[in-house]
């Protein structure tokens, strides 16, 4: 396997280096000693004018800067290339410049997971796994699931029993080997841990394999190309394990560090009060490594987590570009769902809606003021949990016309909203 453009794989505990290979975490460290990719850049050709010249617009156009051989088998899914919308009025009710939204429910799986299992994949098939597993609220067995299909690669996914039967029916039509855990994500994360290492399985699972931020810092580089290489000042995501906003701040040090931006965002990160073991931890100061794990319970299941597992790398993103991580409220999260829709046109679901949230919530506190120019990721399709988004069109006091078949129902009904 020949990666010149990898210098070593470090562990973001110890700074140990490892070459790159068929290595998960620093045996120094156990699970917890999480690796990041480091790049040669001297030997990285990636330009603006490069990627103008490239007609690939999936993620795959960003290889240069990936893990992986120029001439590597990807999955023939079309994942990432996904649009970027501006949002005047959202920018307005938030008091600043600029406000976009970036839709990732356009992936195949329709999440932003898909980037990572698109790697996970790729990464499997180079080291020759017979099986691929991962452990999930929903989202990443989703997006391994599709991506496995794709290639017909055998894969086990582990799911809280609790997870949203829209998600849970995709991995079903997908023909994973899906098995309902009895118990919490954690849970699920350490049944699959287990079941990996016993069975010598490909674990995609995300802070664990090093390579899973690789394919997830496509949508910072992709978000950044699509705004003609002028970063944004704010970048918002919601958080739950950690490894979305990891992968942001990677994207961009790697556009940084390759001349194709000149400054890089504030990211911030968003929590719902269930959930908010990064913000407490940002609040006091707490060392990640060692804080004890919280009982997480959210509405936005795809970003409940009790220990986010990838929280080192989530927590440097935040302090070392200046940003926050805020706190929001379940009721505020939903009624973020149909405010997100109605002004922007984009479905999210509660987890990719919550990113919104928390830019009004920078707002409140004054973190983000009117020349900022902000971008939102918004993770997930409404599609993913259609209960939720009733709950969230109801708590906003949205019903549709219920009327008998006749156009003086019709027009009755239509008065009393004001409809001519």
């Amino acid at each position: 396997m020949s990666l010149d453009h990898v210098l070593h794989l470090a562990c973001v505990v110890c700074g140990r280096e490892f070459a790159p290979g068929d290595i998960y975490v620093c045996p120094d460290h156990g699970n917890e000693g999480i690796l990041d990719v480091r790049y040669d850049y001297d030997r990285i050709s990636l330009t603006r004018a490069s990627l103008a010249g490239d007609s690939d617009r999936t993620m795959w156009r960003y290889r240069a800067v990936m893990p992986i051989e120029a001439t590597a088998e990807v999955p023939p899914l079309t994942v990432g290339g996904t649009p970027t919308y501006g949002a005047p009025r959202l920018a307005a009710s938030a008091g600043v410049d600029r406000l976009w939204v970036k839709d990732e429910g356009r992936q195949p799986t329709a999440s932003l997971k898909d980037r990572a299992s698109a790697m996970a994949v790729a990464k499997a098939r180079e080291f020759g796994a017979g099986v691929i597993t991962t452990a999930s609220t929903g989202n990443a067995a989703a997006a391994l699931s599709g991506l496995c299909a794709s290639v017909g690669q055998e894969n086990v996914i582990f799911v809280p029993e609790t997870a949203p039967q829209a998600k849970v029916a995709q991995l079903l039509a997908y023909g994973s080997t899906v098995v309902l855990v009895q118990g919490s994500y954690t849970d699920a994360f350490e049944l699959c841990m287990v079941a990996a290492q016993s069975h010598g399985w490909y674990n995609r699972n995300t802070g664990f394999n090093p390579y899973m931020t690789e394919g997830k810092k496509t949508a910072m580089l992709e978000l950044l190309e699509q705004l003609e290489w002028r970063a944004p000042t704010a970048v918002f995501v919601s958080v739950g394990d950690g490894s979305i906003i990891g992968g942001l701040h990677k994207g961009a040090k790697d556009a940084l560090a390759l001349g194709l931006i000149d400054s890089m965002p504030r990211i911030f990160g968003v929590q719902a009060a269930g959930s908010d073991y990064m913000v407490q931890a940002f609040e006091s100061g707490e060392d990640v490594l060692s804080k004890p794990a919280i009982s997480a319970e959210t509405v936005a299941d795809s970003i409940s987590a009790d220990l986010p597992r990838d929280r080192i790398k989530a927590m440097a993103a935040v302090v070392e570009t200046g940003g926050a991580y805020l706190r929001v409220s379940d009721d505020a999260i939903l009624e973020s769902v149909p405010v997100v829709a109605r002004g922007s046109g984009v479905f999210a679901e509660p987890a990719g809606a919550a990113a919104y949230t928390g830019v009004l919530a920078a707002a409140d506190a004054d973190l983000v003021d009117a020349d900022d120019r902000v971008a939102v990721l918004v993770t997930g399709s409404g599609l993913k949990d259609v209960a939720s988004a009733m709950n969230a069109v109801a708590a906003v006091g949205t019903e549709p016309l219920r009327v008998p078949p006749n156009l003086a129902a019709l027009d009755a009904a239509l008065n009393e909203r004001g409809i001519s």
